[in-house]
């Protein structure tokens, strides 16, 4: 723990409270969230600037897993910069990526990883001294932070623990003989999830790593594809060997995967407001 953290702090009953507490005081520090997934949460001046977390793609990953920018050039970065303190500037600089652009990528990292903490409950949290990470955003407050969580668990959930179900299950695809020409007719996003689930062994937060994109927005096609009847959850074999699924970042192993009737379809009168809009 920092030497002269504030008592409140050692008080906070969650992270929630924790982050309300840097807010007043104005602290800039890191948070070293553990438990499953993990992460870590990055605060200037009391704001939320970033989080990472192997439980949904950052920044980096989101920019070049998507092809964004290439290994060559983010290694040239990386080079340029050993502290690690000025990576949005230098990709900035080097036009790589638009200033505007990357903002828009690193607030929507800082959402998606702040959905994928909050499916779980930590095991514990300690306040460190700042750690420097890739951002380019002025932050946002704990209060708009938790806002936007709950956003997104309310626009995906059917019933209590359905968020959390549906982002550990391994999905594959559903037999396809009572859809002629579905498949074809869907947007490139879906195919891609799609084609993405084909050996049967990627959780959502698998997909998201695999082709790049947020963790929220593949878990809202994969909603999509499982009211269409595209895809199912992924039936355990018999001899209860481990998953080889490629992953790019490390998870823990996923668990059985659930029955289909664990994972509701959308209910009537629900969900009704508009949806947030999914990061790429």
């Amino acid at each position: 723990m920092t030497a002269g953290t504030e008592e409140p702090l050692a008080d906070s009953r969650n992270v929630p409270a924790l982050l309300a507490a840097l807010r007043t005081q104005r602290r800039s520090c890191t948070v070293v969230v553990t438990g499953t997934p993990g992460g870590s949460i990055h605060v200037r001046e009391g704001l939320v600037v970033a989080m990472e977390t192997p439980g949904a793609p950052g920044v980096e990953g989101l920019l070049l897993r998507s092809g964004r920018i290439g290994e060559p050039e983010w290694s040239a970065v990386r080079a340029s910069d050993t502290t690690h303190e000025h990576l949005a500037a230098e990709l900035v600089d080097r036009g790589l990526v638009g200033a505007g652009e990357l903002e828009v990528i690193s607030l929507g990292a800082l959402f998606d990883a702040a959905f994928a903490l909050s499916l779980a409950v930590p095991d514990s949290w300690e306040v460190t001294d700042p750690v420097p990470t890739l951002y380019r955003n002025a932050g946002v407050t704990p209060e708009r932070l938790l806002g936007e969580v709950s956003r997104r668990i309310n626009f995906l959930a059917g019933e209590p623990g359905s968020v959390a179900a549906l982002a550990r299950t391994r999905m594959q695809p559903a037999p396809t003989t009572h859809h002629p020409g579905t498949v074809e007719r869907l947007p490139a996003r879906h195919r891609n999830v799609l084609a993405a689930t084909a050996d049967g062994r990627r959780t959502a937060r698998d997909i998201a790593f695999a082709l790049g994109r947020g963790l929220f927005a593949v878990m809202v096609d994969l909603r999509h594809l499982l009211d269409l009847g595209l895809v199912r959850p992924h039936t355990a074999s018999t001899d209860r060997r481990p998953s080889t699924a490629p992953r790019i970042a490390p998870s823990a192993d996923a668990p059985s995967a659930l029955d289909s009737a664990s994972l509701p379809r959308r209910i009537p009168g629900r969900n009704s407001a508009p949806a947030p809009r999914p990061h790429d």
